[in-house]
């Protein structure tokens, strides 16, 4: 063992009290002490927040922590003072005075860790001080964020690259539960990070059984059925605010205590439902996918899905949260084939050309450079719309951006080349968002081994069936063979329409296949044979 990571075990031993390291921290730990990036997957409960606590406290100056919930930055700051750690969060409640200590207190050296939303270093004034505290560390809590393009897109994610490098570029450490390889690579771009030392454990929750339930009509009385079924405490997602109301109103009319949760609700409402389903004050909570993210409630029994998700990344994260305490637990999704068209629906917009061209011209006329306020007045756009199309439009070439000021590329193209390029790359955007809903529905139609589906997914192989989904028990799925022949799991290929692309799972009959811009294919093998659609282009 290095001197490094000899250090990083007496720390983590002595100040956290981890005498047994699991599977994945010490390499990233090391990796961040020696001003490495680090790109980290695992499971919540698996032991993320170490993974940065520790080189936080071997390198001088402060940490900034960016985590999307301020209730989820309480959670963690609480946890740190428990232990004698100086932290402290940021929101846009904090008063003025207590900023100013904030930052003092960062600059002095008395403060290691700060908590913010993205949103916060959205502020010039706020990454300012920051950077005059030389910050030793970045970390990006739920960086899989940065590839949320959907309903619940989170802009300000987009920016984090940029704010580094205002920082100082200190070392990143990027953390998730949940990254399909694309969402990987595409965070690893985003954040530019810099050879980063990627770690990948644990997708599988062998402890959670795996089931749909294929609904003609409304499930919301079946979905009542299920909760009185259960004990213990449980999560019921759908995907519109008005549902949650309605499946709230029918568990408690039933005797369940249960309350609604999305971002419509107020700050404190919303606060006041999260900390009672962490109370165990409600059985319940009925929630978009607002609710959860990051919450570690270990004994959450159930997670139950009244339409289809998106993708089954959005899928896997979600039902992530149940059975983190590692008894048996509940993943059931209720599957219309109708409920689609809602996510299409949410997929479905993208830039106008007239905008784009409008927001483009704007930057080329500002010359020497503009602010996002100032942007933001003259175009009459929100702060949130105005982010999504300047990164469409720097990664055109368009517009180049920092922490502080947006200004014209270098050579970049006439606002109405600019706005046509970005839009195209906003719609080769859509159609892959759109191959990731088609592998949901893959999923809940499917008979085979649903969880050997959802790791294969993932870059994860299961020849063996699970054993604990409803395919299995119905004895559906067949054990394979390991593959031989030609398009191995993690080939490189060819298509002569789609381009290159990776081969994810390799079946008896079919290929799934991640194209790296067409998204998700699966093809039947024998017709890739027979047509010689495919070209292997790399060993696996």
């Amino acid at each position: 063992m290095t001197e490094v990571g000899a250090e990083c075990e007496r720390v983590a031993r002595q100040a956290l009290g981890l005498t047994d390291l699991r599977p994945g921290q010490l390499a990233a730990m090391t990796a961040l002490a020696r001003g490495r990036d680090a790109l980290v997957v695992m499971p919540t409960g698996g032991g993320k927040s170490a993974i940065y606590q520790v080189p936080a406290l071997l390198l001088p100056g402060p940490t900034v922590v960016v985590s999307p919930l301020i209730a989820l930055q309480r959670d963690q700051v609480e946890a740190l003072r428990e232990r004698d750690e100086e932290a402290v969060s940021l929101d846009a409640g904090t008063p003025a005075g207590e900023r100013r200590t904030t930052f003092e207190s960062l600059r002095a050296g008395e403060t290691e860790f700060l908590f913010c939303a993205p949103e916060q270093l959205a502020k010039p004034d706020v990454v300012r001080d920051l950077a005059a505290a030389g910050p030793s560390l970045l970390v990006v809590d739920e960086a899989h964020l940065i590839s949320s393009w959907g309903h619940d897109f989170r802009p300000d994610y987009l920016r984090l690259g940029a704010v580094a490098e205002a920082l100082g570029r200190p070392p990143i450490a990027a953390l998730t539960a949940t990254a399909a390889p694309p969402v990987r690579a595409e965070i690893t771009e985003r954040l530019g990070l810099r050879d980063p030392m990627e770690i990948v454990q644990g997708f599988d929750r062998p402890n959670i059984s795996l089931s749909v339930r294929r609904m003609l009509d409304d499930p919301a009385p079946d979905i009542v059925a299920t909760v009185r079924e259960e004990t213990g405490p449980g999560i019921v997602y759908t995907a519109v605010r008005k549902q949650t109301h309605r499946l709230s109103d029918l568990l408690t009319d039933a005797g369940v205590r249960a309350a609604p949760y999305h971002a419509g609700l107020r700050r404190a409402e919303r606060d006041d439902v999260h900390g009672r389903f962490m109370a165990g004050d409600l059985d319940v909570v009925v929630a978009t996918s607002a609710f959860g993210m990051g919450i570690d409630k270990p004994d959450v029994r159930f997670v139950l899905h009244a339409e289809v998700p998106g993708s089954p990344d959005a899928y896997y994260q979600e039902i992530g949260r149940a059975g983190r305490d590692g008894d048996p637990a509940r993943a059931v999704l209720f599957y219309r084939p109708e409920d689609l068209g809602l996510q299409r629906y949410f997929t479905a917009s993208v830039p106008d050309l007239e905008t784009l061209t409008e927001v483009a011209q704007a930057v080329a006329e500002a010359g020497a450079g503009t602010d996002r306020k100032t942007l933001s007045t003259r175009t009459g756009l929100s702060p949130r719309r105005l982010t999504l199309l300047l990164d469409l439009l720097e990664r055109t070439g368009a517009v180049r951006l920092s922490a502080r000021r947006i200004e014209p590329a270098p050579d970049a193209p006439a606002p109405g080349t600019a706005a046509d390029r970005a839009r195209r790359l906003a719609e080769r955007r859509r159609d892959v968002e759109r191959t990731r809903l088609e592998m949901m529905r893959h999923y809940a139609e499917t008979d085979d081994c649903r969880r050997r589906f959802l790791l294969g997914y993932f870059g994860e192989q299961l020849t063996d069936p699970c054993g604990n989904c409803d395919t299995c028990l119905a004895g559906t799925p067949e054990r394979r063979q390991e593959e031989t022949g030609p398009f191995p799991p993690h080939a490189r290929v060819q298509h002569r329409t789609w381009g290159p692309g990776e081969v994810i799972q390799r079946g008896e009959d079919r290929l799934t296949v991640l194209f790296d811009t067409a998204g998700y294919r699966e093809l039947q093998l024998d017709a890739v044979l027979e047509q010689h659609l495919l070209t292997e282009t790399s060993p696996s």
